[in-house]
């Protein structure tokens, strides 16, 4: 009888098509690979058994690939059989039945494996199947209840149907909220600063560097009291809001007197009828009245509205 060391030292050579080649990359690849090694070494002591004492990489690759489809159809043949019956797993009659469908005599199978000369190969060790890895996490995962069967596809992921809060609830305590606004005050004066010297004039404290700690140049104004005497914007927009209303209660008013001139019954068709120089002179003398300048103004006391 030959060597099994012989035998396994054909197959591990030819099981150099995955040492040989590049590694591979992924986790699904090194399974099959494995796999593949594991037929290779089950060919390699069958041949052993059969008396050879070494083999060719081609061949030992070609009884593999024979012992790797044979096995696969009939995986699948007794799959179909399997659900065929309206079962899910498949069991020993299906795998019988498949055998015999492909021409293999199954009163021989007890009988060779009870054979004296067979060899024991040691079980290879037990690698997880690749899993894939999830991308999101929440909640746990749900189980089929009593009345759904077991066959029954399991249930999604629960961060499919579960409300998960995307937002963080607003810091509500005081200093937090304080120093959160001086930070983003003082960046946004920094910003402003870094701008204002890129864009504009600057003034360095070192001679020599230029660029080191520059300044934003004071521009001198030739009236330097002119930016005293001229208003605001707002004081601007708080006298232009206050000669609307003004208009607007004046508008208000005359309104008011022509109605009740009109609604008279006693009045003449002539007093009836607005004159030309009823409420038009007064319009035009109040807007005569009205003087441009700001500063030569009378001073106005903005109204104040009470609320009902």
């Amino acid at each position: 009888m030959a060597d099994p060391a012989v035998a396994s030292g054909g197959s591990l050579n030819a099981g150099g098509r995955g040492s040989g080649s590049k590694a591979a990359s992924s986790p699904a690849e090194n399974y099959h690979l494995a796999r593949r090694r594991t037929l290779q070494v089950v060919v390699s002591a069958l041949l052993t058994e059969c008396g050879f004492e070494s083999a060719e990489k081609a061949a030992v690759e070609t009884l593999t690939e024979m012992m790797q489809s044979y096995i696969t159809e009939i995986g699948r043949c007794a799959k179909a059989y399997c659900e065929h019956t309206a079962r899910s797993i498949p069991t020993l009659s299906d795998t019988v039945v498949t055998l015999i469908e492909m021409g293999f005599n199954v009163d021989t199978l007890p009988v060779y494996a009870k054979r004296s000369q067979r060899m024991v190969i040691t079980a290879p060790p037990v690698t997880n199947p690749p899993v894939t890895p999830k991308a999101l996490s929440a909640g746990q995962k749900r189980t089929h209840p009593p009345h759904i069967p077991g066959h029954f596809p399991e249930f999604p992921d629960p961060h499919t149907y579960i409300k998960t809060p995307t937002f963080r609830e607003p810091v509500s305590d005081y200093q937090v909220v304080r120093e959160k606004a001086a930070t983003q005050r003082r960046d946004v004066e920094r910003a402003l600063t870094r701008f204002m010297a890129k864009t504009g004039e600057t003034q360095s404290l070192f001679k020599d560097d230029i660029t080191a700690f520059p300044l934003i140049a004071a521009r001198p104004s030739a009236i330097p009291y002119l930016s005293a005497l001229l208003p605001s914007e707002l004081e601007l927009q708080t006298l232009e809001e206050t000669d609307s209303s003004e208009q607007d209660d004046q508008t208000d008013s005359e309104n008011t007197a022509g109605n009740i001139i009109t609604d008279d019954p006693g009045a003449d068709k002539e007093n009836s009828m607005l004159p030309p120089s009823g409420v038009v002179p007064s319009t035009k003398a109040s807007e005569d009245n009205v003087i441009d300048n700001p500063y030569l103004r009378p001073v106005k006391k903005p109204k104040v509205r009470r609320k009902k």
